[in-house]
């Protein structure tokens, strides 16, 4: 069975934000945690797919 997640994305400067929807337009993204940082937050993690939208 296929999984179809959404992924949505609120970075208005990433190069992957489609900002008609909000949704990220990658197939697949990465998730890292942030070095140093254990608050059992959302903001522990970053999207390290991100690109800068030239």
């Amino acid at each position: 069975m296929e999984n179809k997640q959404k992924i949505c994305c609120t970075v208005g400067s990433c190069k992957y934000n489609d900002s008609s929807d909000g949704r990220c337009t990658l197939n697949e993204i990465i998730v890292t945690p942030n070095q140093g940082c254990d608050t059992k937050e959302p903001d522990e993690s970053k999207c390290s797919s991100y690109e800068y939208d030239y």
